[in-house]
């Protein structure tokens, strides 16, 4: 019985390990924006004279500072500084100082972002829809729209550190 128990102990370390090194191998391309959306962000782009680099996904990006260090993983934990913008200018979020987050948790967007940056590097994000909020209104807690659906959003990002 004595074995029996370390033996299961042992595959369900091994088990856990497996699925947390699965979980950690992201592919930033697997999933992109649809093409209209792409193209809407381009034309919006274009509208405010704005170049910046796509990437694979159909976000676009400008790097202002790449940083020094390690660069994280979509499993790491990070501590940023943010805001987030509508077209319109109107912020509907920002952190002027670093809070905690695990990447994963992020919309698709700031995932396929962040793993690019070290810490100390800074960038500005333009994000289709599907990367972001979607078809969904996002609203504060007295019900008012804060992001409405289907909203091209801007993003300033600082990563200070990988934790």
């Amino acid at each position: 019985m004595k074995y029996l128990s370390a033996a299961l102990l042992l595959i369900t370390l091994l088990t856990a390990c497996t699925k947390n090194k699965i979980d950690c191998d992201y592919n930033a391309c697997s999933f992109s924006a649809p093409a209209s959306e792409v193209t809407t962000l381009e034309n919006y782009l274009t509208s405010i004279a704005i170049s910046a680099t796509k990437h694979c996904s159909g976000f676009y990006y400008i790097t202002d500072v790449a940083g020094s260090g390690s660069t994280p993983t979509i499993c790491s934990d990070v501590s940023v500084k943010y805001k987030g913008q509508l077209t319109n200018g109107a912020i509907f979020d920002q952190a002027t100082s670093p809070v905690i987050f695990k990447i994963d948790l992020f919309i698709e967007s700031w995932k396929k972002a962040l793993i690019q940056l070290k810490p100390g590097g800074k960038m500005r994000l333009w994000t289709p829809p599907s990367l972001a909020y979607g078809s969904t209104d996002r609203r504060d807690n007295n019900g008012n729209i804060v992001i409405p659906a289907n909203s091209i959003l801007y993003f300033e990002i600082e990563l200070v550190a990988v934790l």
